[in-house]
């Protein structure tokens, strides 16, 4: 079925959408033993058999190598629409209330407004100069944060959603930056984070310095050095730690080829010096590129897309001994992305982005059970279908809906969650 709504947007919704938004059911599975209709191929020995629980100084997880091969799994029925935006959408963000979503693209920021079941309408377009990526909201939802360039854009969320003129307020910017990809914000709103791809390391502004003040160079605190390509952050529950990965860190696992690393950072430490902040940094297999906390802080959760993995690290362990610190490793689909947290913590959703159109595989959606994961038992419980290169996550106030960006098909696709199984 599919209708057209106000200023351009199609949605097309079923049970199942095929990976350009055209309805069609996903060719199931051949056995495990054969590559299935999607690519995936099963591996050779089970990956992650581990009795753990977080903070448990138990044997760790072995860390997974560099690999073309991905887990297989069946398609779950769910229902769920594709937005076609346009314009490579990138970033993702929802406010506190629901009622918007905000979605960077190709030199500007789309404003949605949420309508019933999974609707949404495009009201506005906020052009922004420069090549936009991941997004971050303040506690409270005033100011929305796009990484860009050498840092970060700061909008007025109410005077985007109103249409009222000049919502860009400003720009921060690290005075030798490339490549901005995440942004972080502080729970007090006075730093924000920026993750810089190119310049291996992390950017930090005085954010509430530049609200009250004007935005200038007093604005940049410093960087925080990392490993080769520096992408993913997030922070704790509590607001105390920041994690962070990086693709390529070859001090961190020297003897092993393509490892990448997850650091853990004191924010208190960053705020007064931002140089010697990192606390402590350990091995995450090939091209580590996002990270998640869970909602009670005990485990970060990492996409390796090089090793086509996810991975749970114990956060007390991180700091207190770095090397037991991997507790749970699940093998999902093809070049792993994005990653949320869904029903109420219980799930796992990996966006497989196939971002190098590996031969055979395709796009898909990987939904993990956390406490299979977490104790070693097969933990992937199925694949949902998804747009070209599903890259950035988001997930609606009440757990109800997800939020994925499709970077390659110029969509945004909603899955509504309460059908998960």
């Amino acid at each position: 079925m599919k209708w057209r709504l106000a200023a351009g947007l199609t949605i097309v919704t079923g049970l199942v959408v095929g990976a350009c938004g055209t309805a069609s059911t996903p060719a199931q599975p051949a056995h495990p033993a054969s590559p299935n209709a999607s690519g995936h191929r099963a591996l050779a020995t089970a990956a992650g058999r581990l009795t753990a629980q977080p903070g448990v100084t138990g044997a760790p997880a072995q860390l997974p190598g560099c690999t073309t091969a991905a887990a297989p799994a069946r398609y779950l029925p769910v229902t769920r629409a594709m937005i076609r935006t346009g314009g490579d959408p990138f970033g993702v963000a929802v406010t506190p209330d629901g009622r918007y979503v905000f979605v960077s693209g190709a030199g500007s920021v789309q404003v949605l407004r949420s309508g019933p079941g999974l609707a949404l309408t495009r009201v506005r377009e906020v052009t922004v100069a420069g090549s936009l990526a991941g997004e971050a909201l303040t506690s409270g939802g005033r100011y929305l944060l796009v990484a860009s360039n050498r840092g970060a854009v700061v909008i007025d969320v109410a005077a985007a959603e109103q249409g009222r003129p000049h919502p860009v307020l400003g720009t921060l910017a690290a005075p030798h930056g490339v490549g901005a990809i995440e942004v972080a914000i502080s729970h007090n709103s006075q730093l924000a984070f920026v993750s810089l791809e190119y310049s291996d390391d992390i950017a930090v502004f005085r954010l509430g310095r530049a609200l009250a003040h004007g935005f200038g160079p007093a604005d940049y605190a410093g960087s925080i050095p990392q490993g080769e390509a520096v992408v993913g952050l997030a922070l704790s529950p509590d607001g105390r730690w920041l994690y962070a990965t990086s693709e390529l860190d070859p001090g961190v696992a020297p003897h092993r080829t393509g490892q990448g690393s997850l650091s853990v950072i004191s924010v208190p430490r960053a705020a007064a010096a931002p140089a010697h902040s990192v606390l402590a940094t350990v091995a995450a297999g090939c091209e580590p590129v996002r990270v998640a906390t869970s909602a009670d802080g005990a485990v970060v959760w990492v996409t390796a897309r090089g090793s086509n993995t996810l991975l749970g690290f114990s956060t007390a362990l991180l700091r207190r001994h770095p090397a037991r610190s991997l507790i749970a490793r699940v093998m999902v689909g093809e070049a792993p992305v994005g990653l949320a947290l869904v029903d109420h913590g219980r799930q796992i959703v990996v966006a497989d982005s196939n971002r190098f159109d590996t031969p055979g595989a395709s796009a898909s959606l990987a939904v993990v059970r956390v406490a299979d994961a977490l104790a070693g038992r097969p933990a992937l419980a199925g694949l949902l279908p998804a747009g070209l290169f599903p890259r950035e996550m988001a997930v609606a106030p009440g757990g109800r809906t997800l939020l994925v960006t499709c970077f390659s098909s110029g969509q945004l696709e909603l899955v509504d969650l309460t059908g998960l199984p």
